[in-house]
């Protein structure tokens, strides 16, 4: 077994190049995402003996690793890109977002039996992945302090039921009716980093250029958060780090100058990558077997009432059915689902508002998952 702490750093790193080139190569490994790999290859790893279950790498990589993630990640978003959403988009995706939150205090309280006493943990953190994205999942499970099997197996329940759910999504403007017409997405012949699809592409693509420079003020940028966020926690208690790091980047990320830094996206995307390798390495899939039925029973059932609640209410609202089903894949999938449901049934105008949405969901999620999980904490 291999022990020495840089022997098992450079093993995260092998797992995140070895997901990223299974993702990219592999067809049906594409629609997994490079995310649910990194754990699946850290499980194996970790459950054969090859690493330990325990080790100093996955305590950085869970506390300083993942936050810093969150940060570059949230300094990518620009509040400007939601004025290419507009109301409709708007209305439906805040429609889907309380009907998640709905569903995940309602799975909950029926589930506090069988999963046991962080079941208000996951009632959080599957507020804020239905709403925004898996990003929002580590973040939360972070500030939570989640088992990892329960973290783990969240995961992957979330990873088969969001398959499951871009198939229903893409029936659903079919079944349900819908006026919206078809035609190609608009070419975008001057894209710039407040353009929702450029900020998708950054996650993956540093889209120009890094100078050394820009690394710099990356690394300035993101320890000032964390530092401003465990200093405003401990004046302001009232509000946990969480919170204040996601207001912090997201406030710094508004700014001109912040703006016009590249590859802040896809660091922080390498390092929510290398976080999740390292949680499917504390992870013992015999604790995962015995917790998975009721982990899926939960994310389940969270889909399943926000699906009801937003093409019920959406439909009552007159909003239509096209509109409904890439704003539900914003909030279950993020940004890069609701591009490709809106790319894949034709929907061009709706390309960039779905995308523009799915931003709005990393910003909020956290936010919204953490009142839903301190709720029911008091509550189970």
């Amino acid at each position: 077994m291999i022990n020495d702490p840089i022997a098992i750093f450079l093993l995260m790193s092998l797992i995140v190049i070895t997901a990223l080139w299974l993702e990219r190569s592999v067809p049906f490994l594409k629609k997994m995402g490079s995310a649910s790999l990194c754990i699946i290859l850290g499980i194996i790893l970790s459950n054969t003996s090859v690493i330990p279950g325990e080790s100093p790498v996955y305590d950085f990589l869970m506390r300083e690793g993942v936050t810093a993630s969150i940060v570059l990640i949230l300094l990518s978003v620009s509040i400007k890109s939601l004025k290419m959403a507009g109301t409709t988009m708007l209305k439906a995706f805040l429609v889907g977002s309380i009907g998640s939150a709905l569903g995940a205090t309602t799975m909950g309280l029926l589930l506090a039996g069988q999963i046991g006493p962080e079941t208000w943990k996951l009632s959080g953190q599957f507020t804020g992945t239905y709403i925004g994205g898996g990003m929002n999942f580590a973040a939360l499970g972070n500030a939570f302090e989640t088992n990892s099997s329960l973290f783990t197996a969240g995961i992957a329940a979330d990873v088969i039921l969001t398959a499951i759910w871009l198939i229903v999504c893409l029936a659903a403007p079919l079944l349900l009716g819908s006026k919206t017409k078809t035609s190609p997405a608009p070419v975008d012949n001057n894209p710039s980093q407040d353009n929702p699809k450029t900020l998708e592409k950054a996650l993956y693509d540093s889209l120009k250029a890094i100078p050394i420079q820009d690394i710099a003020a990356f690394t300035g940028i993101t320890i000032g958060c964390m530092l401003g966020a465990d200093l405003l926690a401990e004046w302001f208690p009232i509000l946990p780090k969480i919170l204040w790091l996601t207001s912090l980047a997201l406030l710094m990320g508004q700014l001109s100058v912040v703006r016009q830094l590249s590859g802040g996206a896809m660091l922080g995307n390498y390092l929510l990558l290398l976080f999740l390798a390292s949680n499917g390495a504390k992870s013992v899939i015999a604790n995962i077997v015995a917790v998975g039925p009721s982990i899926f029973y939960f994310a389940f059932g969270t889909i399943f009432i926000h699906g009801v609640f937003i093409f019920g209410v959406g439909r009552l609202l007159k909003i239509d059915a096209a509109i409904l089903a890439v704003a539900s894949q914003a909030n279950v999938g993020g940004s890069s689902s609701a591009l490709a449901l809106a790319s894949a049934r034709g929907y061009g105008e709706l390309v960039l508002p779905g995308v523009a949405v799915g931003l709005l969901g990393y910003a909020v999620g956290n936010y919204l998952g953490f009142f839903v999980g301190n709720l029911m904490q008091g509550l189970v």
